[in-house]
């Protein structure tokens, strides 16, 4: 996991994410995993779970990282108020080891609510005034060949907004969720998903690990075939021939990584549109292109037009879809 800067670079330091503000409100984009095929950028969302001087509050899908489950018993034990959220309706087994050692370390950590069908978002908020929005799960075995994308957000009223949430979410209480400035949430994210889709009139780049939503296929088959260039990076996965076929009929671009432990694996869930024009705008965060992630679960994203991070994540996703090609043993549906 690496910091990406606006001039395309990486920044090694732990409080990278605090650049210049930017009318959006939005920091430094994480992009994972870092150049060097490292997990040492990780250091970044440590050191910012550790910067806590109030508070640290976290909603994660998976947390199988004994570094991370340390450093927030650590806090803790110096009177920060740790408060976790781990899911549990697919991922108690996994998450349990975290769960105990929490726990048995004071931290206040809670189950999920069952009511969705899985709590994926990965969320982390400090001192209630800057949260770090994911599409990563913490689970340390990933860090190195996992796609994926984060951006740290200082804009008060997305904090307020993830914070009164999580309050709700925590205590297993409802709340409509507030959108604040740019957020996206599930239940009922695809009306989002899909203004980002049928508003591009130049271009569509976009990662993701799921799809099998008819209703977004048909978007972008609609966006193809209203001269919009799409390209979809994506690893293989039989369940999304279908719609796959359907976007490449229509004048889209499939490039599909294999599903394999020595390949990189599209673990990220964004879509930039019209990068470099007047209208470009990006989502990035932890809703996949599939039912039950916008219809069913807890998830939490950003819509934003801020140019730095359009460029940043543009860049990688329009790499990966470049570097995925029949000479690296790609299936592409060109």
């Amino acid at each position: 996991m690496v910091l990406a800067t606006a001039a395309g670079g990486t920044v090694p330091t732990s409080r990278a994410h605090g650049r210049a503000q930017a009318a959006s409100g939005l920091g430094a984009v994480i992009v994972e995993p870092s150049e060097l095929g490292s997990s040492a950028g990780i250091t970044a969302v440590y050191d910012f779970v550790l910067s806590a001087k109030k508070s640290v509050d976290m909603t994660m899908y998976e947390l199988v990282d004994p570094a991370m489950v340390r450093d927030l018993v650590a806090d803790d034990k110096r009177h920060v108020k740790v408060r976790v959220i781990l899911d549990t309706n697919r991922e108690q087994s996994r998450n349990g080891p975290a769960f105990r050692t929490l726990r048995a370390g004071g931290v206040k950590v809670v189950w999920a609510d069952t009511s969705y069908e899985a709590t994926h978002q990965k969320t982390i908020t400090v001192d209630g005034t800057e949260s770090l929005i994911l599409s990563a799960n913490l689970t340390e075995e990933y860090y190195s060949t996992t796609r994926d994308f984060g951006v740290f957000d200082h804009n008060q009223a997305d904090v307020r907004a993830i914070e009164a949430v999580f309050a709700a979410d925590f205590a297993h209480e409802p709340i409509t969720p507030s959108n604040g400035s740019d957020l996206v949430w599930s239940p009922g994210s695809q009306a989002q998903m899909l203004r980002v889709i049928d508003g591009a009139s130049h271009s569509l780049s976009i990662e993701n690990e799921e799809m099998g939503d008819w209703t977004i296929t048909d978007a972008l088959v609609a966006a193809a075939r209203r001269g919009v260039k799409v390209e979809v990076t994506m690893t293989r996965d039989s369940s999304y021939d279908s719609d796959w076929r359907a976007i490449v009929s229509a004048g889209g671009h499939v490039h599909l990584y294999r599903d394999s432990v020595s390949d990189l694996y599209i673990h990220a869930k964004t879509t930039v549109a019209d990068a470099g024009f007047n209208d470009q705008n990006v989502y990035l965060g932890s809703i996949n292109f599939s039912r039950a992630s916008m219809d069913y679960n807890r998830e939490l994203g950003i819509v934003t037009n801020d140019s730095a991070i359009v460029k940043d994540v543009n860049a990688v996703v329009t790499r990966d879809y470049s570097g995925c090609t029949a000479a690296t043993d790609c299936s592409n549906y060109d």
